[in-house]
């Protein structure tokens, strides 16, 4: 977040303040801060194959299950950058230690929460945690590792460890669930979290902006109410299936919020969030490329994990491993990324990756059988290869069309856009579902007026009715609200299909280079 930090001291550590070798504690900082951010990337997707077995315990409504699922990356969208500035004034080591902390906890409320509303408010807390984990590693980096070609390595360990914790979240929720419950999986938190603040206690040096920018709690407020008050609207529409005042009024107020948030940031001389980037019109681009991305990834991961369960009867940790394709696949792109863009140019890369990753959701739509995993292993590879280039080679366009002495402001929105897309894509993709669950939810005979209604509610709804049912009126209505479900499903593949092919035509047609640049 910030630019001209000096580099301070590493605190003695052994006896009599004799310094331990400062190499060796080098690394140890940086396994601390990524075991950190692996454990946030785990934390993005690991409830994912748990949903099912916490939807039975809470019966939560459609619009709070989405909630408990991208609470996490919205509150961490909206604190990144707020969490950023306040610890470049208060100090980064303070900053980072109170994030494990507030992250410790927070898993132990989740674990342990008996109610929807309580697991919503938890999830919240540790998406705050992860926000200030996130904001000053990077500093902190830069401040520990002296040396320029150490210092990249340490970025790109820092940097691939939360998408290793987001790819394996699936796995590690799987086997934790199966075994002991999906409160199990931010139980598994608390320990490493204990062992992680214990040593970055005692090894994390501090650090402070010697100029910090001013930390503007208006524009706080008005970002993280704005952004509630539009998600909690899209909810809504999806949990009435349509519109009312209360609705209208709160997408309408949470809209004039974030264009107030706007109009104040480019009134402050020290903005929260420097909107004046985007004028740059392949940073604009390339920004919508990564939330359109990896929002649909994070919703790939989600949904496809409910799809196999709900309608293919796979287990958490079937389930799980049935991801892992996808997962490897990403990686793969990730790594490959470079030698694309070096044979096809950045444009082309993307452009190319975002249309493979478009006609992968299009034949999972197509095939839309969870009894042939065999035929969907293709489109699988081919979605997570396509978001792997895009994610990494977009996070790169975002970086190079800022000005070398802004790179700091490109890097927190760089952060930010990709948890947003998570949250967002879960957020519009998880209400067109819903949408489509209820409206596709045929009538069964034999139900009363009580139970249509709550069997149209969710899935989670419809599966804990059938305890109450004759057998044969059970049988009916799981096989209506599997059908319903994967309707749902299919829909919203077709929708993630088409708005990653008007985002691989945005890339191709904004992402021109203009004289005198390179494609």
């Amino acid at each position: 977040m910030v630019n001209n930090d000096t580099p301070v001291p590493v605190r003695a550590t052994g006896e009599g303040d004799r310094p331990t070798s400062s190499s060796r504690q080098r690394w140890v900082i940086l396994a601390v801060i990524s075991g950190g951010l692996l454990l946030c990337g785990i934390d993005l997707t690991v409830l994912h194959v748990a949903v099912p077995s916490l939807s039975r315990d809470l019966r939560p409504s459609a619009a709070e299950l989405l909630w408990i699922v991208d609470v996490y990356s919205l509150a961490l969208a909206a604190m990144l950058v707020t969490c950023g500035t306040l610890g470049d004034r208060i100090g980064r080591r303070r900053m980072v230690l109170a994030g494990f902390l507030t992250f410790g906890l927070a898993s132990a409320a989740c674990a342990f929460s008996a109610s929807s509303v309580q697991l919503i408010a938890a999830r919240a807390a540790l998406g705050l945690g992860a926000a200030m984990i996130m904001a000053s590693t990077v500093a902190i980096i830069r401040v520990v590792f002296t040396d320029g070609r150490e210092r990249a390595f340490a970025i790109g360990v820092w940097t691939s460890a939360h998408s290793v914790g987001a790819t394996i979240g699936p796995l590690v929720g799987g086997l934790v669930a199966e075994r002991w419950g999906w409160g199990a999986v931010f139980l598994v938190n608390v320990p490493v979290l204990v062992v992680i603040l214990a040593v970055g206690a005692r090894v994390i040096p501090e650090s402070k902006n010697p100029v910090p920018r001013r930390w503007d709690l208006a524009s706080v407020v008005l970002s993280v109410t704005g952004l509630a008050a539009v998600v909690y609207a899209l909810k809504q529409v999806g949990e009435h299936i349509g519109v009312n005042a209360t609705i209208i009024v709160t997408a309408l107020g949470g809209v004039t919020l974030l264009y107030v948030f706007v109009r104040r940031q480019r009134r402050l001389a020290e903005p929260l969030l420097d909107f004046s980037l985007f004028a740059e019109r392949r940073f604009t681009t390339a920004t919508l490329c990564v939330i359109g991305c990896f929002g649909g990834y994070v919703a790939l991961l989600f949904f496809l994990t409910q799809w196999l369960q709900q309608v293919g009867g796979y287990s958490p940790l079937y389930a799980g491993l049935s991801l892992m394709p996808l997962a490897a696949a990403n990686a793969v792109g990730a790594v490959t990324a470079p030698w694309m863009a070096n044979r096809w140019g950045n444009r082309g890369a993307l452009t190319g990756a975002l249309l493979l990753f478009a006609l992968a959701y299009a034949v999972i739509a197509a095939v839309g059988d969870t009894a042939q995993y065999g035929v969907l292993l293709a489109p699988l590879l081919a979605a997570g290869y396509g978001a792997g280039i895009v994610m990494t080679l977009g996070a790169d366009s975002i970086m190079s069309a800022a000005q070398p002495e802004r790179s700091g402001e490109a890097a927190a929105i760089q952060e930010t856009s990709f948890e947003l897309g998570a949250g967002l894509g879960v957020a519009v993709l998880g209400t067109v579902m819903a949408v489509v669950y209820r409206t596709g939810m045929p009538p069964v005979p034999g139900l009363g007026a009580d139970e249509r209604v709550t069997a149209g509610e969710s899935f989670a709804a419809a599966e804990g009715l059938m305890a109450q049912l004759p057998p044969a009126t059970a049988d009916a209505v799981l096989n209506a609200a599997r059908r319903a479900y994967d309707q749902g499903f299919t829909a919203v593949a077709v929708i993630a299909t088409v708005g990653l092919a008007l985002t691989a035509a945005m890339a191709a047609v904004l992402l021109r280079p203009g004289k005198g640049e390179s494609v």
